[in-house]
């Protein structure tokens, strides 16, 4: 009996060796708990107390007392510089030796010319729709003259500039119909522009008109 029982009892240590080692295997492999770390240094700064650095102290220097009675300002001398006076005598001496501007005055004429007037208008005009552009002449007061079959001109007056004034031109006085012509009659003319018209500015003329422009150019005999 006594051999049985000491199988018995190794069998014993032997299942309770392997049941220590598998639990110690499985507790290895479990996930454990966090712990704080050992931080000795920051457990010093913690606990210690920040003291203040001591802060440098400016003492404000002693003011002086305001005096009693108002203190005296006084000026510094102004600085007087001599002219040499020969300097002096110098320009003195160019001053006296120039002469005086005088203004010439604008001659006018006793009578004021009079415009010479010529016998024809040279007038140029132009059809914005075709680009169809003529220069022709007009006679003063005679027969009316027709360009691109509708527009009419007329002439009253055509004059040149006098010596005398600024502006070299040519100005007339022209009128200005617009008379489109049908196959089986023609219409009334119906006037678009009566006035004088400048050679040296033709944007001065007050011709309006979608379809044309016309403008003089000259006076001639």
């Amino acid at each position: 009996m006594r051999p049985n029982r000491l199988l018995l009892g190794g069998a014993a240590v032997v299942a309770a060796l392997s049941a220590g080692a598998v639990t110690a295997s499985v507790l290895q492999d479990s996930p454990r708990e966090a712990r704080p770390v050992q931080d000795p240094i920051g457990d010093i700064l913690r606990t210690t107390p920040a003291q203040p650095a001591n802060a440098p102290t400016e003492t404000a220097p002693a003011a002086a007392p305001a005096p009693r009675t108002p203190v005296a300002v006084t000026p510094p001398p102004s600085v007087v510089i001599a002219e040499d006076e020969a300097v002096a005598e110098k320009a003195e001496e160019e001053a006296a030796s120039e002469k005086p501007v005088v203004e010439k005055a604008i001659e006018q004429p006793a009578t004021p010319a009079r415009r010479q007037r010529r016998k024809f208008a040279v007038i140029q005009a132009i059809d914005k729709t075709t680009a169809e552009t003529m220069k022709f002449e007009v006679e003063v007061g005679g027969r009316p003259v027709r360009f691109n079959r509708n527009l009419i001109f007329s002439v009253r007056a055509c004059e040149v500039s006098t010596p005398d004034e600024l502006t070299e031109d040519a100005i007339a006085y022209v009128d200005v119909s617009l008379q489109s012509r049908g196959a089986n009659q023609p219409a009334e003319p119906r006037q678009i522009y009566r006035g004088w018209m400048f050679a040296s500015s033709p944007a001065v003329s007050g011709l309006q008109n979608p379809n044309y422009d016309a403008w003089v150019v000259g006076c001639k005999n």
